[in-house]
This record gives structure tokens, sequence and C-alpha cells, in this order.
């Protein structure tokens, strides 16, 4: 059963805070965006800019093994960016402060949660213009970066979880004026600290740091210029990691091709995509100290889309979306084919992530149909139904690390229903959104070995962001 005293309270201060917002009449402020720079009077070549979003979550019935009751957690999050350019050239520094208050010693709190005063990119870049056409861009970036790459499901700069990626090393954009991309990258993935539990629940100040022994590279390129109207990609990624005192790893060592197709949105037309990659190659099981068997790795995912726009001012949008991505067989065959998630974004697929997260592409088959529309100018409503199943049902439901070996739990994981409002109080300055997902027990939950039961399960989130 919910909580329902504390979702009364919860719904009770999310409903002051947006009328709150509301209130504040859109005729009454200034049609500029207020900005840091413009009120500091800084000159044309320097700028600073920054976000600040705060965040309450809830959720009732934890579903992570070895946890039970409710859960809830006050996420922060800043970020302040400083750059200076020239015609060419230009630097930057960005840092990030990401903070969590009101979670307890029972919260699953992590390194995607907490990573206070830190420096999230510090680069030099170098732009150049007409280098093998007319109309091209070339910008080469080094030092400390974040990357978003295609659909941004492999490699994402992360936009609604409290940390974020970054990674030191070199890329390289290229772009035409017909829709060509190429983007390339060589890079040393940056361990986000602290990452001990009591540390991160202290909001310890640890600054980040990479090592040699983990190499992450990707290749890509995209166009618009494909027949039928139709845009696509190919991509490559690269993993080398080796185990290195004090942080074991899973020693994964793999390749990674992939591609995407798709029919661009239109009002009144369908669209359709279809994106699928592949890793091959060697990890261990486990990240345990004592796991050094090396398994040959293959393993795959798959999304597809169906959608229609309809041609209105509301932009309503119907998608229906089916996503595989492979587990692990056979715990016992010396082959590993559990798809691994890298760097991506999840929330734009399966919902929400900060205390919640319950879905991740790895082992999961889920068919779901998504609803999208804009009910004003300054509101965006979504609203989605999914079905969850493991795609081998003796691997592990990797978000919760529940898992039955012999398979004899099922497959059915949960159906989930998300919903989520977005509202612009002041254009480009201050932003309302607030949304739920509730999950329904599949009957996987209720038989796995050392689950915590077969409780539904109630997320729910307010946040304000301002941007400056």
């Amino acid at each position: 059963m919910y909580n329902s005293a504390r979702l009364k309270g919860d719904t009770a201060a999310l409903l002051t805070l947006v009328t709150l917002c509301l209130s504040i009449a859109p005729g009454a402020v200034s049609a500029t965006p207020w900005r840091l720079s413009q009120a500091a009077d800084l000159p044309s070549w320097l700028s600073i800019s920054g976000t600040q979003r705060t965040r309450y979550e809830n959720l009732d019935n934890r579903y992570r093994l070895g946890r039970q009751g409710s859960d809830q957690m006050l996420a922060l999050r800043t970020i302040i960016k400083t750059e200076a350019r020239s015609e060419n050239l230009s630097a930057a520094l960005e840092f990030i402060d990401s903070r969590a208050y009101l979670d307890d010693a029972g919260t699953a709190i992590t390194t995607t949660m907490v990573n206070p005063a830190e420096l999230l990119q510090g680069y030099i870049a170098l732009t150049n213009r007409e280098v093998f056409r007319s109309g091209d861009e070339s910008t080469i970036r080094a030092g400390r970066l974040t990357l978003d790459v295609g659909s941004r499901r492999y490699v994402a700069r992360s936009k609604y979880r409290n940390t974020i990626n970054t990674f030191t090393g070199i890329e390289w954009n290229w772009s035409d004026p017909d829709g060509n991309h190429i983007q390339a990258f060589y890079t040393l993935p940056v361990n986000r600290k602290p990452n001990l539990p009591q540390a991160l629940r202290d909001n310890d100040i640890e600054f980040d740091e990479e090592d040699m022994d983990v190499r992450f590279w990707g290749l890509y390129y995209g166009t618009r210029g494909l027949p039928w109207g139709l845009e696509g990609e190919i991509f490559l990624f690269g993993l080398d990691e080796d185990d290195v005192k004090g942080r074991p790893s899973r020693n994964r060592n793999f390749l990674m091709p992939g591609f995407r197709l798709y029919q661009p949105k239109a009002p009144a037309k369908f669209d359709w995509l279809l994106e699928s990659a592949f890793q091959i190659g060697e990890s261990r099981a486990t990240a345990l100290p004592t796991d050094q068997r090396d398994l040959d790795t293959f393993a795959y995912n798959a999304r597809v889309e169906l959608g229609y726009s309809w041609d209105h001012a509301s932009k309503p949008r119907l998608n229906a979306e089916f996503d595989i991505a492979s587990g692990d067989d056979d715990p016992f065959d010396g082959d590993y084919g559990r798809f691994d998630t890298l760097f991506g974004a999840r929330r734009l697929d399966f919902g929400p992530t900060g205390i919640y997260g319950a879905f991740a592409r790895s082992n999961i088959i889920s068919p779901g149909l998504r609803l999208n529309m804009k009910p004003t100018a300054r509101s965006e409503l979504m609203l989605c139904y999914r079905g969850f199943w493991l795609e081998s049902s003796r691997d592990a439901w990797t978000t919760s690390r529940l898992r039955d070996p012999s398979g004899n739990s099922g497959r059915f994981i949960a159906q989930q229903i998300e919903g989520r409002l977005r509202y612009t109080v002041l254009p480009e300055s201050i932003a309302l959104e607030f949304g739920f997902a509730a999950a329904f027990d599949g009957g996987f939950m209720q038989r796995a070995p050392l689950s915590p039961g077969n409780q539904d399960m109630l997320y729910t989130y307010s946040h304000i962001m301002f941007t400056f």
C-alpha cells in the first residue's frame, strides 16, 4: 500500500509551488531573459551562464535487493559555465555541484546522485570553417569534456540525472550545410567521487579522477541525404578497461558497431525509427576482485518506433515503441550476453531515474505506447504505458540486482504507467516539471529469491529550474 500521508504532503507542496509560479503574470516581467553575463556587464568575448535545479523525489515501495519501505530525496544540481572566445579559439570552464538531502541509511545512494564541487568541463576548442567544402565547420576540443552522440542512448550528457558523465580526451566535430555530421573522440572516462556510501550521504567533496586503464573511443557519421527523405547514422564505439588498485572492474574489452535509420517527424504524417547496436569482445561476469575469468561477449540492443503526428496546434504525437536488450542466457556456459548500457541516457525511453531508475537498457524486452503533446504554448505533456519482461529469465533484473539462475521466477517484471508535465513560467528563465511513474508487479518480484516482495511502486517528483 502506498504511503498516502506522505503522498498528500508531497502533492500539497507541489501545488503550492505551481500556484506561486503561475501567479507570475507573463506581462509583469521583461520579455528578455535575465542573464548573469549582461548583469555583470562582461565584454562580448567573455560569458558566464548556468542553471540551478531543485527536485524533490518520493518512492513508495522500493524494489532493489535488500531494500524495503519508502524513500525520498531532495536533489540539488547547480552548473556554472565560463567561456572565453576569439575568432577561432575558445576556452571553457564548467563546474557542477550535485548534492542530495533528506535521504537516509536505507537510500541506495550512488555517484549518479552526488558529485559536489566538481570540474565538469575544462577544454580548449579550435573552430575552422570552409575546411573541406563551402559552408562546413570543424571544431576540435581537448581537455575534460561532456559528450552527446547521436540518439544519446549510448553516450549522453545526462539531463534528468543529478550528475553528468564526463571524459578527459579529445573530440572532433565536422558538419556541412547538407546535414552531414562526423564526430570522433578518444577519451578516458572520469570516475566520480566520493564513491563510498557514507561520504555520498555527507556530500563530501572529493575531486574526480581518470586513469589510463580505461579508454573509450568512438566514430560517428550522420546524414540527412538518404533517399525518400530518410535520415541515418552509423557508429562504432570501443571500450578497453582493466582493473586498477582500489577500483575493480568487469574488464570490459569490446567493440560496439551500430546504426540508426529513421523517417523524421512531420505534421499529418507517419514516422518510424530503427536503431540497433552490437557488442563483441570480452568481459567478466562481475567486478569482484576474485573474478578473473574473461568471457567471450556477444550482446545486442534494438529499438523500433512507429509514430503519427497530428496537424493540430497542440502537436499531439502517438508513438508505438519496442525495445529489446539481450541478457546472459546461461550463467555457466563461459559466454557473456548481457548488453552494457555504456554512458547513455535511459530517461528518454524507460522512465525517471533518481531514486527510482527501475529499468535500463540491459536484459529487457519492453513494448509501449507514448503520447506527447503541447496543450499550451508554455506546457508539454507526456503519458506512456510500457510492459517490461526479462530477455533472459536466468539473468538479472539489472537495476534491482534480483536474479533467479534457475529461471523459475518467470520473465514478467512489471507494467509501468508514466506521466510528465513541463511548464515554462518565464521563457528561458524559470521552468517547472513534475511527474510520476507507477509500476505494477508482474510476478517476478514476488517470486525472485531474496526479493523485497510483490509490492507495486509509485514514484513522484517535482522540480524547478532556473537558467541564468
